[in-house]
């Protein structure tokens, strides 16, 4: 029976890792897509949205399978527990990807040279993301803590780039549409990053069975 146990964690490790894959893969498209202007990889995006929605619904079922038939306790009790709130932050990373995926399409253009910075955020968050998840599947909780550091630095790009943005505005009123699509963005990226804090923090709930947001 212990064998089948470890065997259905290993399976659930197993899918994380690929839904935290698709979810990496969708902002690492996303930034590519906005730098480029390319609407038919921000199409892509928008269509495997469907992939990490059903990635979500398969490891929820499978974490209440092992709930209720194995009754795990102590650290697997928590590791599942995590995992059923850490695929809903990783839902919503996919979401968003697929939000900036839509405004490009709607701006159906390259990111101005004078933005490209923005997609530094792209490339924080997503090494956010990615570091999560491994931390989750290795039980690293210094790694989760880095995660949750290196959300300062998506909020200080953030008010950096919206800083930018309302001077941008001030100057040139015209591009008024434009530049609050870029500041769309921006949030966007500052929300994944705050959803891959809230996986590195159930990660430390996992481990430890407290989360930093309680201290």
């Amino acid at each position: 029976m212990r064998d089948y146990y470890e065997e259905q964690l290993s399976r659930l490790h197993t899918q994380m890792i690929a839904m935290g894959g698709l979810c990496e893969k969708a902002i690492s498209d996303a930034t590519r897509a906005l730098t480029d202007g390319d609407v038919e990889l921000a199409k892509q995006i928008m269509d495997g949205d469907a992939r990490i929605n059903q990635q979500e619904r398969d490891i929820e079922a499978m974490c209440i399978k092992l709930l209720l038939r194995q009754q795990p306790v102590a650290g697997d009790l928590r590791r599942i527990s995590a995992a059923l709130k850490m695929v809903t932050d990783m839902e919503r990373v996919g979401d968003h990807a697929a939000d900036i995926a839509e405004i490009v399409m709607q701006m159906n253009e390259k990111l101005p040279d004078q933005f490209l910075h923005i997609c530094k955020m792209g490339t924080v968050a997503m090494k956010m993301v990615t570091d999560s998840v491994n931390a989750y599947v290795d039980l690293n909780l210094e790694l989760a803590r880095e995660v949750i550091e290196s959300d300062d630095e998506v909020d200080e790009l953030f008010v950096k780039v919206r800083g930018e943005i309302q001077n941008a505005i001030q100057e040139d009123g015209s591009r008024g549409e434009e530049l609050l699509d870029l500041f769309m963005i921006t949030k966007y990226y500052e929300r994944i990053g705050d959803h891959a804090t809230n996986i590195a923090e159930w990660v430390e709930y996992a481990i430890t069975g407290e989360r930093s947001e309680d201290n």
